[in-house]
């Protein structure tokens, strides 16, 4: 039977390379707290958000994190102020985010968090149980890092509900994109990218539109002249990528956003674009890296199965034992295809005959790829269990498959529905800012 490939969007952090040292982060930030009469350390309001606020201790401690990252990245870092204002900002869009998903009662469950943990953990070459450990070395505090990592899974369900869910991909949509895109080697390439967006209100006067135009050209002449794109993008960019210099890693060539879908491809390594108008606002664009173009040759297997589902009253034993006579049958001459469409339990195969096509070795669950993969071709295999039921399977062929222009097709389904995912974002979460209630308070 075919798996079901759960697409996770992993947003939270993962610990980096360069480990923060966040002890002396956090002590950083208490010496530039006010002290009380007692001695006692005292937090203060960095930004009202609607019902909410952001701490002075959130702002500065997230500014040092950024602060140290950057300068292990050995990118320049803005002027304190301004640094502090992008923090601020990201910090104030967050909280909104957090309000929004609590109001419409977005969670994450400690099974769903424990799953993203595991991942952590997995990227790191340790268990789930180490994890703690390993956090407590780099003076992580493991308690907090659920926490925040909660936080951002919460963020980007909210996402998905609110942006995802409601782009639609139309036929045409699909159709046409193929036809535009029929011919264009940039198709099997994957772009690694970077973008500074000057954000433009949707309910901008004329004045501030020519405004937010005369900052984006002011940003591309000082690109023109020299000027660092990271540094450039942690300073002014609105996006929601400013504090990572600005980069939005690799895309490939058919998932490319609608915005840059034109631009990208005639671009050399290193070459930045000139602003580019959208409803967000000014965008400049830059090319960090090109790779790829390979054809996609894929080893796949022609088979056919038999599913019998155990329930209440077919336990797991009489499953078996019935396959077991079903298999006896078909080796004594009776025909798989209308067993198979008699008995079968699997809807999606059952009125083929059990057929399951042509399918790449990432199509099944492991427990029924690792029976696959030890049959010879015309081989009837014994019965065996996965997570769906108990299965007789029997492998008709094999063979090697220039899928290119089956992942072409995959793709470009989600390429039509990334690109819009992209600029559907930054307006959400243009409106998010715009509706709400916000007071600076440095």
């Amino acid at each position: 039977m075919a798996k079901t490939k759960l697409h996770y969007n992993k947003t939270y952090s993962l610990i980096p390379a360069i480990v923060l040292s966040l002890a002396g982060i956090h002590a950083t930030v208490a010496q530039n707290l006010d002290l009380s009469d007692t001695g006692q350390l005292l937090d203060g309001i960095a930004a009202i958000v609607n019902d909410g606020v952001v701490l002075k201790s959130e702002l500065a401690l997230q500014a040092a994190l950024i602060q140290q990252r950057l300068m292990a990245e050995n990118t320049q870092l803005p002027p304190p102020d301004v640094l502090a204002g992008q923090v601020l900002e990201r910090l104030v869009i967050m909280r909104l985010q957090l309000q929004r998903a609590d109001r419409l009662g977005v969670e994450i469950t400690d099974e769903g968090l424990n799953m993203a943990l595991a991942d952590v953990a997995r990227r790191n070459n340790v268990s789930l149980t180490q994890l703690p450990e390993l956090l407590a070395e780099d003076g992580v505090d493991y308690t907090g890092y659920r926490s925040e990592m909660r936080e951002q899974l919460v963020i980007e369900q909210l996402r998905q509900r609110d942006v995802m869910s409601r782009i639609v991909v139309t036929p045409r949509e699909l159709e046409d994109y193929l036809d535009r895109q029929e011919g264009k080697a940039h198709l099997n390439q994957d772009f690694r990218l970077s973008h500074i967006l000057v954000s433009v209100s949707a309910t901008a006067t004329l004045e501030e539109v020519d405004e937010g135009l005369a900052q984006a050209l002011e940003i591309y002449e000082r690109l023109q002249a020299g000027g660092d794109f990271a540094e450039l993008a942690v300073s002014y960019s609105d996006g929601q990528s400013a504090l990572e210099g600005g980069t939005i890693g690799w895309r490939s060539g058919d998932q490319l956003p609608t915005l840059f879908a034109d631009i990208v491809p005639g671009m050399q390594a290193g070459q930045f674009s000139e602003p580019v108008r959208s409803a967000s606002g000014y965008h400049l664009i830059k090319l960090d890296e090109v790779r790829g173009g390979e054809i996609i040759i894929e080893d796949q297997t022609h088979l056919r199965h038999i599913l019998i589902v155990p329930n209440e009253i077919l336990d797991d034993e009489s499953a078996r034992q019935r396959l077991i006579m079903i298999r006896e049958q078909i080796i004594e001459g009776d025909d798989f295809e209308a067993i198979a469409t008699v008995v079968s339990e699997d809807p999606g195969s059952a009125a083929n005959g059990g057929d399951l096509g042509w399918n790449g070795p990432d199509s099944f669950v492991p427990e029924f790829q690792a029976v696959v993969k030890s049959l010879e071709i015309g081989e009837l295999s014994e019965p065996f269990r996965s997570p769906f039921g108990w299965h007789i399977a029997e492998v008709l062929g094999r063979r090697q498959h220039d899928t290119t222009e089956d992942v072409q097709r995959q793709q470009a389904l989600m390429a039509l529905r990334m690109s819009k995912l992209e600029e559907e974002t930054e307006l959400w979460v243009r409106r998010l800012r715009d509706e709400a209630f916000v007071e600076y308070m440095l």
